[in-house]
């Protein structure tokens, strides 16, 4: 079978515009394929240099490919199940800034790079006093991106048009402006003075980002398969779902240099990024979130089944366009269209998202994704929003169980037992409000001790008229009938 690298021939060179911090699964399906598709529409003409930025692990693979892969999207779109190949050759080289170290900051040097991406896990974004502008590279990424930086301002002697526009795609809200406090802290705290300071306020953009697509990697189980049907070995092979979206925030306008969006590409140019994020918060982890406990418990495992079974489907997009969508600020169309992209997302027939993965935390979760839109349309309506209510209630039925094992509390669907997974301190009073219940059988009592934790809510939730007392009707039901039989009943 042949060799990927042979493909590399007849196609165009780019100058290197982008340095990239991190070679894994998301970036390369994302940011790259992104630029991939503007490169080849005429719009952006730039390269990405790959720099690995942690001491771990070796691009070999990607050497020996000569940084080409094949990218995979593989669900739902519009309707349709969407499975198609494409090769990326938008990543000219790949670094390791541990091993080539003068390799890396010599890109520093290169004139016609001007964005820097990255995505070095939510962990990435962290100023460590302890880091040295001596380590070859720094441990931290702050830290090896302030070393960079303070390179070009050397090497282009303060030149305010060489700047860079740095974009982070790590998971944390308000990702530009952390990394941006922490590269100041780390130039402050190494003393690299006034003059580079100045240069970094004056000449270097630091956007805050939402991202999202879900990144499935390397197919490992089907790779040999998908290499009979591509016609090539591929050893970066990798997969994701049609759908994507990425938010960047800036101060100023930086769409006419990365035009993304006029290469039709799901990319948008804002000055707040606020609102997205609360849509995706709110409608798509709000939907796992409100979903899933009550799914579980009627004999669900993964979310493609819910989305199969009508009556768990309909208690969702009540939850869905009934009580959350009319809480948030952006226009109605704009929202009712992502939530239906979040129906499809959910039913793509190639991934197996379990249910109990999801569940994972799900006591802080449902208070950052489910509980704003509680209060908003408590707020709005005066009411009580009767699904995301009965949302509390399957967790509460959820995370009963009197016995922690193996740093779990153990739950029973049936016969059978399950995990749940959640901070020690959830765990152990979930321990002690089940065995009081299963004591007393009060079920005001055990709600208004759960609702009332202002440890875990941020508030006493029954101070919310009429929230307990529908939480107390719900679990009765949920006892009396069963779960399915109760969201049955809640849908009609």
């Amino acid at each position: 079978m042949s060799n990927l690298k042979l493909t590399r021939e007849g196609t165009k060179k780019h100058p290197e515009k982008v340095i990239q911090f991190g070679e894994g699964n998301f970036l390369r399906a994302f940011v790259d394929y992104m630029i991939d598709v503007a490169n080849e529409k005429g719009l952006f003409d730039g390269s990405v240099v790959i720099v690995k930025p942690i001491e771990f692990g070796n691009l070999k693979m990607f050497k020996d490919q000569d940084c080409l892969y094949t990218l995979s999207h593989r669900g739902r779109m519009n309707g349709e199940v969407v499975k198609d190949y494409r090769v990326i050759t938008s990543v000219s080289r790949a670094i390791d800034c541990y091993t080539e170290y003068e390799t890396f900051m010599d890109c520093a040097k290169n004139p016609d790079l001007r964005f820097v991406v990255s995505n070095t896990t939510e962990a990435g974004i962290v100023y460590d006093e302890t880091d040295k502008f001596e380590y070859t590279p720094a441990h931290t990424y702050p830290g090896k991106l302030t070393q960079f930086l303070y390179a070009r301002f050397k090497a282009f002697h303060g030149d305010t048009s060489k700047g860079m526009i740095i974009i982070p795609c790590e998971l944390i809200e308000g990702n530009g402006h952390e990394l941006k406090k922490c590269v100041f802290q780390q130039a402050e705290n190494w003393k690299l003075g006034a003059e580079f300071t100045d240069w970094l306020k004056a000449s270097c953009t630091f956007a805050s980002t939402l991202v999202d697509r879900i990144v499935t990697g390397y197919p490992r189980d089907k790779a040999p398969e998908i290499w009979e049907e591509i016609g090539y070995q591929d050893n970066l092979l990798d997969t994701c779902e049609p759908f994507a979206l990425w938010v960047i925030e800036t101060d100023k306008d930086i769409s006419g240099e990365f035009p993304l969006d006029k290469a039709g590409l799901p990319v948008i140019f804002t000055d707040n990024e606020k609102p997205y994020h609360e849509r995706k918060l709110r409608i798509l982890n709000g939907a796992h979130t409100s979903m899933v406990l009550g799914a579980y418990l009627a004999g669900k495992d993964i979310v493609r089944e819910c989305m199969e079974d009508s009556e768990i489907k309909g208690f969702m997009d009540k939850c869905l366009f009934d009580e959350i969508i009319p809480t948030l600020t952006l226009p109605k169309d704009e929202l009712n269209e992502f939530a239906a992209s979040v129906t499809e997302r959910f039913q793509n027939p190639f991934i197996d998202h379990s249910l109990l993965a999801i569940a994972l935390n799900s006591v802080s979760k449902w208070r950052a994704r489910v509980l704003p839109s509680v209060n908003d349309y408590v707020k709005k309506e005066g009411k009580v929003p009767t699904h995301l209510a009965f949302s509390f209630a399957a967790l509460m039925c959820f995370y009963q169980g009197t016995e922690i094992r193996d740093k779990a509390l153990i739950g029973h669907r049936g016969d059978a037992e399950y995990q749940i997974l959640d901070d020690a301190a959830v765990l152990e009073f979930c321990k002690e409000n089940t065995a009081a219940y299963h004591e007393s059988r009060d079920t005001q009592a055990y709600v208004n001790k759960f609702a009332s934790n202002v440890d875990f809510w941020g508030m006493d939730l029954t101070t919310i008229p009429g929230f307990a007392e529908e939480v107390v009707k719900d679990i009765v039901k949920i006892q009396k009938i069963g779960m399915k039989a109760a969201i049955s009943e809640l849908v009609k």
